[in-house]
């Protein structure tokens, strides 16, 4: 009976949550409107949406890949090839590179899901996938090869460039808060629950009559797509994609390092771990130039994380959640 008059309330605390953190985003650029602080967050959100691109994938289903980076260049490559080579508006780069990713996706999936690769075995591939698409980007004509291509700068927002960065600052927010309403849909989902048991135990989803090779494919398919997106937001941010940046290990590292940092699995990780993250980025800028030290620290607070708190800064919040049930329950 507790559990069927709590279920309400859970809703309602959780809808006040998204309300609280969806207005406080509102606000960030305006509270601080120097171009320093909106950069920060235009970095902070783009970090907690491709991290939730690897997020829903290795979060919620299980599928942990080493290689996410493949589906980020191959839509930031997409977005620039059909702006500067076949004319089309730069805001027709976000359905290419959402279809980019996930052809993509798509293929990695089923050759890696069909050959029974899993654990390790697929995330060793997925980074081999991505070295691959790096080689081939380098070396074809369409993508620029090593030097790479570079966007005019022409100022309009029908150019998909801002006079101001807060312009920027939205546009990322969106497609923030489409991934975060996409991870809640993932957790009170039917398809969420199937990927859930797959996470847990793929023999037991199969004798529960789940089709795991199927659902791991969607799966794939969603967050290559979204992280494909990140990657035309990234080419418009700098105006500027190489193989190298595109397609470097740096990226699936921290797309990784925020959800592992933040709470894999949970809504809100990846942006918690992003916003740590991109103030850990922007103090070691400010303090030296020691080339490397960001990705040090990284290594060295995703350490701290899993020794202390395996399931990420999320627990942080849940402790205190309960420790105030708990003192409202003995108050009664």
């Amino acid at each position: 009976m507790s559990t069927t008059s709590n279920a309400p309330l859970h809703r309602t605390v959780n809808w006040k949550l998204h309300l609280a953190v969806l207005a406080v985003a509102i606000a960030f650029p305006f509270v601080f409107p120097s171009n320093f602080m909106v950069n920060f967050g235009v970095l902070a959100l783009f970090y907690a949406f491709i991290g939730q691109s690897w997020n829903i994938a290795g979060g919620f289903a299980g599928q942990l890949s080493f290689g996410h980076v493949a589906f980020f260049g191959a839509g930031a490559y997409a977005s620039v090839i059909v702006q500067m080579r076949w004319g089309f508006s730069p805001w027709m780069g976000l359905p290419a590179s959402a279809l980019a990713g996930a052809v993509v996706g798509l293929i990695i999936a089923v050759l890696s899901f069909r050959a029974g690769l899993k654990g390790s075995y697929f995330a060793l591939i997925t980074l081999a996938f991505a070295e691959v698409l790096r080689i081939l980007s380098n070396s074809v004509d369409i993508t620029g090869g090593g030097l790479g291509m570079l966007i005019p700068l022409k100022r309009s927002a029908a150019n998909f460039q801002f006079e101001e960065r807060i312009g920027f600052y939205f546009v990322i927010l969106v497609l923030t808060v489409l991934s975060i309403a996409c991870a809640e849909w993932l957790r009170h989902s039917r398809f969420g629950a199937r990927l859930a048991a797959i996470r847990e135990n793929e023999d037991a989803a199969k004798a529960l009559g789940i089709d795991v090779f199927t659902e791991k494919v969607k799966i794939m398919l969603l967050s290559g797509a979204m992280c494909g997106v990140g990657g035309c937001f990234f080419s418009q941010y700098f105006l500027y994609i190489d193989p190298t940046i595109v397609f470097g290990v740096d990226k699936s590292v921290e797309m990784l390092l925020v959800s592992m940092i933040g709470g894999a699995g949970t809504v809100y990780g990846p942006l918690i771990g992003s916003v740590l993250l991109a103030f850990v980025s922007d103090i070691t800028r400010l303090l030296t130039q020691i080339q490397g030290l960001s990705l040090v620290l990284y290594g060295a607070l995703l350490v701290i994380i899993i020794a202390y708190l395996p399931n990420g800064l999320v627990d942080l919040f849940k402790s205190k959640s309960k420790a105030k049930r708990s003192t409202d329950d003995v108050a009664r």
